[in-house]
């Protein structure tokens, strides 16, 4: 059952939202997770890009120096 909102109703929504994501103690948590899905179908493209991981930095041992 999807309800039909009015464009006003669905920004007031969307702040609703927004305003609890934002405020929420714990970003993490199972209830931010299940909001921020309600928030991506109500407001695509408000949601961020996904960024790409950074390059995995490859290991170099440390260069050991002779005393002269």
């Amino acid at each position: 059952m999807t309800p039909e909102l009015s464009a006003d109703e669905q920004r007031a929504l969307i702040d609703l939202l927004r305003g609890a994501i934002r405020e929420d103690r714990f970003p993490l948590s199972p209830r931010v997770v299940m909001l921020e899905a309600i928030l991506a179908k109500l407001d695509p493209a408000s949601m961020p890009e996904a960024r790409p991981l950074p390059p995995v930095k490859q290991y170099a041992p440390p260069r050991v120096r002779r005393r002269r």
